[in-house]
């Protein structure tokens, strides 16, 4: 690519993705309280689904941890859940923490987690 090509381009839109940014609006946080304190801020359908989506990512970090593999059937359900309409979602995720629970009962693990 010449030099007046390279020029020419459009510039990526500064901002765009930024809020994704630690510290931006939807960046990550490693305050839990700030991140309760959002959670609490949400409406009460989305507030549901940010919770159970929390449990999960808090499960799937103990399994990283511990070196457990999560069972291919969940991890093709959790493919899945963003086909579903919220409420459906919300169950999804309540069954699938459930059974990655059960699961790790299951292999004779003592979690650590407490629901």
């Amino acid at each position: 690519m010449s030099k007046d090509e390279k020029e020419n381009r459009p510039k990526p839109k500064s901002g765009a993705l930024d809020k994704f940014e630690p510290g931006g609006e939807s960046g990550s946080l490693d305050d839990r309280n700030e991140y309760e304190h959002r959670l609490n801020s949400l409406p009460a359908e989305q507030k549901e689904l940010a919770d159970e989506s929390t449990r999960f990512a808090d499960l799937c970090q103990y399994f990283s941890q511990q070196k457990i593999d999560i069972p291919p059937s969940i991890v093709e359900r959790v493919g899945n859940v963003f086909k579903l309409l919220a409420p459906d979602r919300i169950r999804a995720m309540e069954d699938i923490n459930r059974e990655l629970m059960e699961y790790l009962n299951d292999v004779g693990q003592d979690s650590g987690i407490r629901q």
